[in-house]
C-alpha cells in the first residue's frame, strides 16, 4: 500500500488552464496491478474550482513490480463549483507515468493524463510505501 501527494497543471476549467493538488491511496495486488482512490482539487484562480474523486486501476510494466512505467484508468465524478452553481459530471481518464523508487520507502512519480471532461493533466506525485 502507498499514499501520495502531488501537484498538477490541467485543463479542468471551462476558461483557461488550472492548477491542482492530488492525494491518492493505492493498494498493490498480484501481477503488477493496483487499485486505489484519488482526489484532485483544481482551480483556475478566477472563479472555477473543480473536485475529482475517482477510483483507479493501474498496471505496471516491469518484472520489478510496482516500480517503472505504468498505465492507469480512472473513473469518478467531476464536480465543477462555479458562481452559477454546482455542476456534477461523470469523469473518466487514462494516465501514464513512471514510478521512480527513492530508497525502499519513498517514490516520485511524474505522469500525464487525458480524459473527459478535463481534457489533460500533467503532474508529479511523491509518496510513501508501507
Amino acid at each position: 500500500m502507498n499514499v501520495g501527494l502531488g501537484v498538477e497543471w490541467n485543463m479542468a476549467s471551462r476558461h483557461n488552464f488550472a492548477g491542482g493538488a492530488v492525494i491518492n491511496a493505492i493498494y498493490n495486488l498480484p501481477a503488477s496491478t493496483a487499485l486505489g482512490l484519488s482526489l484532485t482539487a483544481s482551480t483556475n484562480f478566477n472563479k472555477i474550482n473543480v473536485l475529482e474523486p475517482a477510483f483507479l486501476v493501474r498496471h505496471y510494466f516491469s518484472p520489478d513490480a510496482y516500480s517503472a512505467f505504468f498505465v492507469q484508468f480512472d473513473i469518478g465524478a467531476f464536480i465543477a463549483l462555479e458562481e452559477e452553481g454546482v455542476t456534477p459530471m461523470i469523469m473518466s481518464g487514462l494516465a501514464a507515468g513512471y514510478r521512480l523508487p527513492v530508497k525502499k520507502t519513498f517514490y516520485i512519480e511524474p505522469y500525464g493524463r487525458l480524459g473527459y471532461p478535463f481534457a489533460f493533466g500533467l503532474g508529479v506525485m511523491g509518496g510513501i510505501c508501507f
